[in-house]
Formats: structure tokens, sequence, C-alpha cells
């Protein structure tokens, strides 16, 4: 089967209970996304809003808030998309084994986009942008956002759907200094398809053609967060992962519409034409701020006749995104490692918001002929995984050789954690990268884009057996107000609120002052917080707070700390200076008033009794 249609997909969950409706009328600014996230965190089914305050037209959300959820919308499809993925990432398999991979062709050709005829759904009628529900998820938001669009731009140089980009770039439909229904904001990151298509237009001094698709067919906006394989188009994905071909057409003025999407906004970017855009609450969980980014002038704003606008919400993972990342491994599988020598897996930790923090585990075959096993293959293994996409973008990069421990999974977080801490020699395996791009939503640093990395290779046998707990003897004077075990090795520490770099100094010697004469071999780690209760409270506090609220090369520290021919290192614990800087974004927080209206909906009576 494949769904012909969004509202197709929601009489299906709907039918196979994975759907809830809300019937009271709902207010799209705060109160639908306070919804969202309740649901989700319950682990409850997709939600069909039926009657927004202000629009028309209903929406969804949480249609991917499980990966169970994901699997059964692509039941028919997944292992066969699997397979298509796999033939592309190594192509020899078809060679090795012809049965297996038979059907390959059929499938991609059976997935080729199709041409539209002129009685396509999405030409029922056309709206303004004000007519769309207006979602603003968060307080602080600078007005309503698009967060599940699908962005389609074509190649100046190669026009064409084959070599189109379909990306998800949140889009900002109000507010700031956009004019109401002529005007919206494109927000997009470093790392961006669409980013290569703009240049060219730009060298050419000709607009860039924008489409925005929301809604259609479920494999649509996964496609366009799939990092597929070199010469897949994300059309011919979204087709065979829907089985239903991707189809369009283009209207009058050039633009291409997706024939089956619920809603499509056209528009032109002109060359270096900006405006500022957000704030926006984003995944690391914090607002991004206020920036120039590319205006983009409305053309046409197109819907279908049963329109329903499809919506999630970003902020803390786990988040519905965080599922999405799920469904995606769960296609691509072991893709990424098979494109670099030596490695074994790699993880993105969601809990630390993605891109600030990388586990991995590589081989280390450099010298097996030493007894001493050492960091070499995997630096080199480190270098690629920091130059490789958006792997390129991560700021914290813990590898370690599979060869001391064949079971060491990277997505157990407290498991690979105490495997490094374990056998890090803090005086060799950490290597800084300064002056360098990070993630644009991440605010460690001290400008957009802008920050540091440290790649941190351990190989070898265990060193020390990590402190458990405190040994009664432990003490630490004023300024430092608590501190607590997050985990083994690990202690949070709370000292004074950051004012500015200088009085990290006086803390560092405090802590060396207190400890001078002390065996600190069990506590490789110590991180310096605003609340040391919260971040030792559980393991994803603990990553969230020391990765997403530090930038290496300016709040990495250490006991003993040395520099000897530009290589840093300490003797004594690693010292990390996590706590808010004057600098950083805003963290997201929730308004109580709303929250009352979500559990009034949660009581006998309301669209979400026995759900939250």
């Amino acid at each position: 089967m494949g769904y012909s249609s969004l509202q197709a997909c929601i009489t299906d969950l709907e039918k196979n209970g994975h759907l809830v409706r809300i019937k009271e009328q709902v207010d799209p600014y705060l109160q639908m996304a306070a919804i969202h996230l309740r649901v989700f965190e319950n682990e409850g089914p997709a939600i069909l809003f039926e009657n927004v305050k202000g629009s028309k037209f209903p929406a969804v959300s949480n249609l991917f808030g499980t990966l169970d959820r994901s699997k059964f919308i692509f039941r028919d499809t997944l292992e066969k998309i699997k397979v298509l993925v796999d033939i592309k990432n190594d192509p020899i398999k078809a060679i090795k084994n012809p049965f297996k991979y038979a059907g390959v062709g059929l499938t991609a050709l059976s997935a080729l986009p199709m041409k539209s005829g002129t009685s396509a759904p999405i030409k029922f009628g056309k709206c303004h942008i004000s007519d769309i529900p207006q979602i603003v998820n968060w307080p602080m938001d600078g007005g309503p956002f698009v967060t599940m669009p699908q962005v389609y731009t074509e190649d100046a140089d190669k026009p064409g759907i084959m070599n189109a980009n379909l990306g998800m770039y949140r889009i900002q439909l109000a507010g700031n200094d956009y004019i109401p229904n002529q005007e919206i904001g494109l927000h997009y990151q470093i790392h961006r398809g669409i980013g290569v298509h703009q240049t060219k237009a730009n060298a050419k001094g000709q607009p860039l053609k924008v489409s925005i698709f929301v809604g259609g067919p479920p494999a649509h906006p996964v496609a366009a967060v799939m990092p597929l394989p070199e010469g897949l188009s994300e059309m011919t994905f979204a087709g065979a992962l829907g089985n239903r071909r991707f189809r369009y057409f283009y209207d009058a003025e050039g633009f291409c519409i997706s024939a089956d999407a619920d809603f499509v906004v056209t528009g032109t970017v002109m060359p270096h034409e900006n405006k500022p855009e957000g704030p926006f609450g984003d995944h690391l969980g914090y607002y991004s701020l206020v920036h120039p980014f590319p205006l983009m002038k409305v053309h046409n704003v197109y819907h279908r006749k049963d329109a329903v606008w499809s919506f999630t919400v970003v902020g803390r993972p786990p988040q519905e995104d965080t599922s999405f990342g799920a469904l995606i491994h769960e296609i691509t599988g072991s893709a990424i490692p098979k494109e670099i020598p030596g490695l074994h897996a790699v993880n993105a930790v969601d809990a630390a918001g993605v891109h600030p923090l990388l586990f991995a585990t590589g081989s280390e075959r450099y010298t097996p002929y030493l007894k001493e096993r050492k960091p070499q293959e995997i630096v080199t293994i480190a270098n690629h995984i920091l130059g490789k996409g958006q792997l390129s973008l991560a700021k914290y990069l813990f590898i370690a050789a599979q060869e001391d421990d064949p079971k060491l999974n990277v997505n157990d977080v407290g498991g690979f954690l105490k495997h490094i801490l374990q056998r890090i020699d803090l005086t060799r395996d950490l290597h800084f990268h300064t002056n360098t791009t990070i993630d644009t939503l991440d605010y460690s640093g001290e400008g957009l884009n802008s920050g540091s990395k440290i790649a941190i290779t351990v190989a070898g046998e265990i060193k020390r057996e990590l402190w458990a707990e405190l040994p009664d003897w432990f003490s630490l004077p004023r300024p430092i107000s608590a501190y607590k075990m997050a985990m083994p090795g690990v202690l949070m520490v709370e000292v004074p609120k950051h004012v500015n770099h200088k009085d990290i100094d006086n803390i560092i010697s405090i802590i060396e002052y207190s400890l001078q004469d002390e065996d600190l071999t069990g506590l490789p780690l110590m991180v310096l917080c605003d609340d040391a209760g919260f971040a030792a409270q559980t393991i994803n506090n603990f990553v969230w707070v020391t990765f997403t609220r530090s930038n290496p090369s300016h709040d990495i520290y250490g006991v003993g700390s040395f520099t000897e021919h530009k290589h840093w290192g300490c003797k004594g614990p690693l010292i990390i200076d996590a706590r808010i800087k004057p600098h950083h974004a805003p963290v997201l927080e929730r308004v109580p008033e709303v929250e009352k209206t979500v559990d009034k909906l949660g009581e006998k009576g309301g669209s979400l009794f026995g759900v939250i």
C-alpha cells in the first residue's frame, strides 16, 4: 500500500488506534505546542487538532512520535528501502549476491518522480499566509514558524527535479520586520544543500525559486530529513519509501509544485537580501537568537480541499525529531561507518542536542607488534569524522578502540563514558581544534557558527578504578557551594554564576590548592555548573548541561595543566566549565498557565483523558 495523501495516513492511523482527535478549540499560541509536548512525553498517539483558533484548517502533529508508529506507517516498504540504501552505499553487493538485490533496479525505477496532470488536489484553492495555523511553540519565539516543511530548490546550472534539493529548514511566517502575507523568513544552517543552490543563483544574479511543501504523504517529510547517499534524489527516495511516485507539476510562474502536498508556498529569494529571523526555541533546548537570514518574497499559497497543516515541536531532547533520528538509523543502518575506513560505529548523542557530542568506536591497528596500546589509527579516524558532512559540526568527539571491548556500544551513554574515563590519559589523549565552525544553533562559542572542537581518543588497558562515591576526606571550600557525583568518575561542582572568563582562574586555583596532596586518580572529570543537584540527577541532565554549555577551547581546564610543544594536557582531573555564560542563549521554559489548560484536556470528559 502507499498513502496518497496526509489525510489517508491520518485515517489509517485512527482506524488502528494510533491517533487521537482534539475536538475542543485550541490556541495556536503556545497551547498546541504544550499539548504536543505532553502527549509525546507520555508516548501517546498522533494528534489531530480539529478546531484551531483563527484558522479554518485542522492541524496534525506527533505523526512520527514513536519509532513503532513510524514503522507502522511504512510497514510495507521499510525493508525494501533499506535494501535500496544498502546497495547505493556498496554497489559491489549486487554483484556478490544478485538474487538478494534483484528487485533494487525495479524499486528505484518505480519510484521515479512523475509529472502530474492539471487536476492535482493541491490546485483546489489559494489562501494567504495568515490563513495558515499561526503556531507559536515557545513564549520568546519571534513569531509563528513552519516546523515540518519540505523546502524545494533547483540547481541553477542543472535545473529539473532529479538535481533538486528537498530539505527541512524552518520558516518564519510572521513577526519581526516581515511584511504580513508578503514576506517570510528562510532559515538554513551550514552544510545544507540549499546553500549550494543559492550560491549558484547569486553568482548568476538571479532570484532563487523556492517551493515549500507542507503535509502530503508521510514519506515526503522523511525524505526531506534523510542523509541520502550521493546520487539518490530525495524525490526518488520519497517515492520508494511511500510506495507512490512523487507527483509534481510546474505552475504558471515556473515553480515546482508537489501535487500531493496539503499546502505549497512559492516565492523567491533575491541575492544578498536578508531580514532578521528568530528567536526560535530549538532542539538543543535553548532559543536560537535573532540573526539575518534569507528573505523569501511570497508569490502563492496553494492548498488542497481537505488540507491538514502538519507541524512538530522542537526543544530539549528527546522530542519528535529524536524519533525521526531513530527512523533514519533504522533505514541507513551503518552507512556512515562504511564511508570512513576503520570506523565501526558513531552516535550523535541525542540527549546532548545531537551535534555537541559524538561517540565513536574504531580500529586501532597501526602498531599491533608493540605491547603498548595507544591512540594512533583512531586519531586519524577522528580527523576523518570531524571533516565529514554534518559530523564536522560536532564539538566533542569521544572515540575508543573497539578492540579494547568488542561489546562497547556507542548508544549506551553511561557505559561508553565509563569505558572512556577508565582508560583516558589526560596528558596525551586530548586534541583541540580552535577557531572553527560548529552548529549554527550552538551558542557556546562567541559568534554564529563559531567555536572549537576536541577529539578525545582513547585506547589501551584500564588505568583507574572510578569513584562511585566521594571518599570521606573529600571536601571543597567556598565559593563552591555544592557538589555531587553524576556517574562513576564524574563530579558536578556548583560554583557562583559566570560573570567573565577571569573568574575561572580563581576557582581552578581553589580546587587545585584544596586537593593538592590527594590521590584523585578515580576522579578524571569535574564539571563546573550552576545547579549540581539538577546536573547530577540523571545521565541525560549531565550530558545536556556539560556539552551544550561549554566551548572546548575556552571552557576546558585541568588540575596540573601544561602545554608542551603546542599540546595541552593535565595531570589531575579534567575540568569543564559548563555554567551558563552571558553570551549563551536562554533556556526553553514552559508557561505554567498554559500547562494548566493541558491538564484540563486530560481530565474526564476531555479529549486527552487516558492519554496524558
